[in-house]
């Protein structure tokens, strides 16, 4: 598989070329899978491999001719073939990006260096710098959320790839050394084996397992890129003259998985322990390796230098507590205090595990429950030898584990729980039933029921006993509230500190779940204890334009405010950018989410609460994805004080966590971009008279972008051609995830697929309608109004409306509809194709106002490296695309589609009977997620 179609360097290719060397590595790599494919399966595959690819490039109706009339197996071969080659392109990318990178480092500092250049010139006082330090709040929050087509024996056979050609160019730059035989060989016997590896998972995997998943990235990040990025910050902190506490937790991480039961039946209460004990095995033993380094390194002896009496007597009492600590090292160890003590910290962690695997009761002084004490001891050993000669040591080694050990605790990331809004009120009815007092609670109206839950919140009465009769699935959601108290008293307080409430529609929402975890014990505001706090999901354009409101009533109501007050007067607010995508399309979703901001600012600060945005992003743009840099200062002005929660999920997660430097690097770019805007972008960038006119123009383009978007998705012909021209029926069987692909009870249509299958069928089929439909019409119709002049101020001067055009052009880039058009031509019935000739019509308005903003000839005419390599990937995708096309004909046309189980008007879930015909599919819905680099 080589050729200059690949991104190589061709006729007039120069060695100044930056990409010269990943074209060469992609080439090599390449040119390795095709061995692999003539060794494996004989050379007539890579021959029809190079076959194909010339023809595409030359006649593209042959092309699909001659993949239309292809065998099953051999088109599965194929698939996979080119499947395997974006795996490996994917990964050299990465590998160069992160080269690039840590050269770039080397010139101009990294971002933070970056964010404390700007600090520092804008004047900042060293006493707000401080403030804002201890404000700092950065949370990664990993969900389960199944975009990630790619199994994880691929992806580990692909970081040792990316290994591999690490070590050799730290080779080449030590001894001089090129391409070594050894690396070749090893690089050929790992693309053997990845040929040989299935990519299609057997089984669903269930929660547990999404929570393995999610270790082996917080593991990784354990190890090397969090401490790597925590002690950029207390140096780039005390450049600037701060000094901060080691135990400051400016960087965490959350999770999801095992928490989010919201349409997933499989997450339990059982489920919510089990993956908390994965967690805390992990990261016990994460911690364990932490000390293990510290007892090699701090060998400091109490004959050469002194010992705080805090750690010496702390030290006795560790060891009269703990006999299991060994003979030999209390001998050999007698004189070095610090490696004793940290052996007595390993000692109290192997009985946390114990513990914990017994269910017996924490015991002070011999096991930890939480971080807590795990941190004082340490706390001990940096303060002892900050009085002992010993401060490089404090403020160096020890001072980095303790900030790992913070970021982190023993259990790696806390667990959000989240459910939907009206399971708890299914759970209020029946006990108000049960007790007579309201017969019919579903009746009620928002502001009844709001009355009632606030005076239950403020009363004493138990509204349940233990043994309060409820339904099934009334007890699941219930017991869900003793679990998180169960395990905050096993775990710790920090294990779970947020109860998510999707779809909230009013205060009443918010309210009954207070109300049941009152009822649990973790609510309690005349003792002013709140063990958890409460967040709304606003995840329409509608509620996300209340969302002032709503605010404003919950935090007037007394009951929940002092619930906010027990909570350190911090309220958090999560957006949803998925579902109001889906709902208005990208402007409307983009620009009401921009507004809600600013609304809950406002509220916020005028009732003296500070408020943490939650921001559910999805990978793709059509889901809130993009830049994250960019996207945090593009936030309105004051809406950072410092804490920011943001969702990674599915390919995300191994895109930018799989090698260590990008791990660090996206990181830090948050870690710098919350910092430096919550310290200068405290007032508005643009006038008041400007923004004014930014908001009129945006108000425009919103509604007439909105009408467009609703027009197509409220064709009552939409459901059909949907699932006619997208393989989404497909997306079942990949087994990527374990949450169901629409939500329950919502019966046919479109209404209740989840966002991420959305996505997913319009990517697939190179439509990519949720990236930016709309969005031509509602430019047209702020230009038509004549607000060209301020479209042009906006696209310089804002950065909102910057970085969405950027987003919205990447999209219109990734889109081709001469491929679109074989999946429409091929199946969809004749009576439904006029819909995609409104998709045809509204991408060439988009593409026209577009580039009538940014000025230039073409999409991305001004990023000419990336539109290279995304044209050079179109190579080795449109293959893929004529295949599957061919293959879910046939698959439609066979009667395997009969046997599917249908799901809506038009729409069939594939069948799990493993099928060579739906094997060869899948393969295929791998390989094009693999060049596109998303899923859903």
């Amino acid at each position: 598989m080589t050729d200059q179609a690949d991104g190589l360097p061709g006729p007039g290719s120069t060695d100044d070329d930056p990409n010269l060397a990943l074209r060469a590595d992609i080439r090599r790599l390449g040119t390795l899978l095709g061995k692999t494919l003539a060794r494996q399966e004989g050379p007539p595959l890579l021959d029809l491999v190079e076959e194909i690819r010339a023809l595409v490039r030359t006649d593209a109706e042959a092309a699909a001719s001659r993949l239309a009339a292809m065998d099953v197996t051999t088109g599965t071969k194929l698939a996979r073939a080119f499947s395997t080659y974006f795996h490996l392109a994917n990964i050299t990318e990465q590998v160069h990006r992160a080269r690039d990178l840590r050269r770039q480092r080397a010139k101009q500092g990294g971002w933070l260096d970056q964010a404390a250049k700007l600090i520092a010139e804008r004047g900042v006082p060293a006493d707000e710098i401080a403030a804002a330090a201890r404000r700092l709040a950065v949370r990664p929050v990993f969900t389960a959320h199944p975009t990630e087509a790619a199994r994880r024996s691929i992806l580990s056979k692909l970081r040792a790839v990316a290994d591999e050609l690490d070590a050799e160019t730290a080779a080449t730059i030590l001894y001089g050394a090129s391409e070594s035989p050894q690396t070749q060989r090893r690089l050929a016997e790992l693309i053997d084996l990845l040929w040989q590896t299935d990519e299609l998972r057997l089984d669903r995997p269930d929660p547990t397992d999404e929570a393995r998943n999610a270790v082996y990235y917080l593991r990784d990040l354990y190890a090397d890129a969090a401490p790597q990025v925590l002690d950029d910050l207390a140096d780039t902190l005390r450049a600037l003259g701060v000094e901060t506490a080691p135990t400051t937790r400016p960087l965490t991480f959350g999770t999801w998985i095992g928490g989010d039961r919201d349409g997933n039946p499989f997450v339990t209460p059982r489920v919510t322990s089990d993956v908390l004990m994965i967690q805390h095995e992990h990261g016990i033993q994460a911690t364990e390796a932490a000390l293990d380094a510290l007892i090699n390194e701090i060998s400091v002896s109490r004959r050469l230098r002194g010992v705080s009496l805090d750690l010496a007597a702390s030290l006795a009492k560790d060891l009269d507590a703990l006999p299991e600590v060994p003979q030999r090292f209390r001998r050999t160890n007698a004189e070095e205090p610090y490696r004793l003590k940290a052996r007595c910290i390993k000692a109290k962690l192997a009985n946390t595990r114990r513990r914990l695997g017994q269910g017996t009761a924490h015991v002070p002084g011999r096991d930890y429950r939480g971080a807590a004490e795990l941190l004082a001891d340490l706390e001990l050993m940096r303060a002892s030898l900050a009085r002992n000669s010993g401060q490089l040591t404090a403020v160096g080694r020890l001072a980095s584990a303790i900030r790992t050990v913070s970021a982190f605790g023993l259990h790696l990331a806390t667990m959000d729980v989240r459910e939907h809004a009206e399971a708890h009120h299914a759970v209020l009815a029946q006990m108000y039933a049960r007790i007579g007092e309201v017969p019919d609670y579903a009746t009620l109206s928002r502001p009844e029921r709001t009355k009632l839950l606030s005076d239950e919140l403020t009363g004493r009465r138990p509204l349940s006993t233990l043994d309060t009769p409820l339904t099934e699935s009334a007890r699941k959601t219930y017991d869900v509230f003793g679990t998180i108290r169960e395990a905050q008293h096993r775990f710790g307080p920090e294990v779970i500190e947020s109860y998510i409430i999707s779809m909230t529609l009013g205060v009443d929402d918010v309210l009954a779940a207070a109300v049941l975890a009152r009822e649990a014990g973790l609510i309690d505001v005349h003792s002013h204890k709140a063990r958890i706090g409460f967040v709304p999901l606003l995840e329409t354009p509608a509620e996300l334009d209340a969302g002032g409101e709503l605010l404003d009533e919950m935090l007037s109501l007394p009951a929940y405010r002092a619930i906010v007050a027990a909570r350190g007067d911090v309220q958090e607010v999560m957006l949803g950018y998925s579902d109001s995508n889906k709902e208005a399309g990208i402007t409307t979703s983009q620009w009401s989410i921009h507004r809600a901001q600013r609304s809950l600012r406002d509220v916020a600060a005028r009732h003296g609460v500070r408020l943490r945005l939650f921001h559910g992003r999805g990978g793709t743009v059509g889901r809130g994805g993009g830049p994250t840099h960019e996207a945090i200062l593009a936030q309105p002005y004051n809406t950072l004080d410092g804490a920011i929660k943001v969702t990674e999920q599915g390919e995300v997660i191994s895109d930018k966590y799989t090698i260590p430097a990008l791990a660090r690097e996206n990181l830090e770019l948050t870690v710098a971009a919350v910092l430096q805007a919550t310290l200068l972008h405290t007032t508005s960038r643009a006038s008041t008279d400007a923004l004014a006119r930014w908001d009129s123009a945006m108000d425009t383009t919103s509604a007439a972008a909105y009408q467009a978007y609703r027009e197509l998705v409220e064709d009552p012909d939409l459901p059909a051609y949907f699932w006619a021209s997208t393989p989404t029926e497909l997306l079942g069987a990949l087994n990527i995830g374990s949450r169901p692909a629409k939500r329950p009870n919502t019966g046919a249509g479109l209404g209740g697929l989840r966002a991420i299958p959305w996505v997913f069928g319009w990517t697939q089929s190179r439509q990519i309608v949720p990236g930016w439909y709309g969005v031509g019409t509602g430019l047209a119709a702020a230009r038509e109004a004549g607000l060209s002049d301020a479209l042009a101020e906006m696209h310089a001067d804002w950065l909102f409306f910057g970085t969405f055009l950027s987003n919205v052009e990447m999209m219109l880039f990734k889109t081709d509809l001469a491929i679109a058009r074989r999946y429409v031509d091929t199946l969809v019935p004749a009576e439904l194709r006029p819909i995609f000739g409104k998709i045809e019509e509204e991408y060439a308005r988009t593409v026209r106002e577009v580039l009538a903003i940014t000025g230039e000839k073409s999409l991305l005419n001004a990023q000419p490296v990336l539109e290279r390599t995304l044209a050079v990937r179109d190579t080795y995708l449109e293959p893929l695309h004529h295949l599957q096309v061919a293959l879910l004909r046939q698959y439609r046309d066979s009667g395997a589609a009969s046997r599917a189980v249908a799901t809506a008007p038009g729409a069939r879930r594939a069948p799990s009977d493993g099928t060579a015909l739906e094997r060869a599919l899948l393969t295929t819905v791998n390989g094009i997620a693999a060049g596109m680099r998303n899923t859903g």
